[in-house]
């Protein structure tokens, strides 16, 4: 069981989105308001992206770049047999949140572009950016790569023109098995 992990998975998420929409309440300030929630929303994705992703649900990704300038994504999964009842509430709750912040991101940038409140328009970007990319890795780890969503996108579209990607997954015992399936 990982509580602490848990709470932080959602504590810079649920402050952002809180302090986006107070923050006119306790200062006047668009600068500080600004540097607030864009700091809560970097720590978000740090803490997503490297901690609560590996402790909650096995999962990790990154990106890198290879010596002729080329980005690798990588993506990695913990191969577990059995999940307990308590670790599986904390990956539930690790998915909607996951889910649903770049949802209600999404809710705030229509209502700051139909309001016209064009200054918060590039944080709202930022805040949809920062919660998408980690959504997008996770999704592409738990589906176990681009194989398998490969698969998935082409009966969906009917076509198998998808970029392929490299993944690792983790075995229980620690060993790695490196598939690299090409480059992007």
């Amino acid at each position: 069981r990982h509580p602490l992990a848990t709470f932080f998975h959602l504590f810079f998420r649920v402050s952002a989105i809180v302090t986006y929409l107070f923050c006119d309440w306790f200062s006047n300030s668009f600068v500080a308001c600004f540097v607030t929630i864009l700091l809560l929303l970097s720590f978000d994705f740090w803490s997503v992206k490297n901690v609560t992703g590996r402790l909650l649900v096995g999962l990790r990704w990154w990106n890198q770049i290879d010596e002729d300038g080329k980005s690798h994504w990588v993506f990695e999964a913990k191969r577990v047999p059995t999940i307990a009842a308590s670790t599986e509430a904390e990956a539930r709750i690790f998915w909607l949140g996951l889910i649903i912040c770049p949802v209600i991101w999404t809710m705030f940038f229509f209502s700051t572009l139909f309001s016209l409140k064009l200054k918060w328009l590039a944080l709202v970007i930022a805040g949809i950016s920062l919660q998408t990319a980690n959504l997008y890795g996770y999704i592409h780890c738990k589906l176990g790569g681009p194989k398998t969503i490969s698969r998935v996108t082409s009966r969906l579209f009917g076509t198998t023109d998808v970029p392929k990607r490299q993944s690792r997954r983790i075995a229980e015992d620690g060993s790695e098995d490196h598939g690299k399936t090409g480059t992007r």
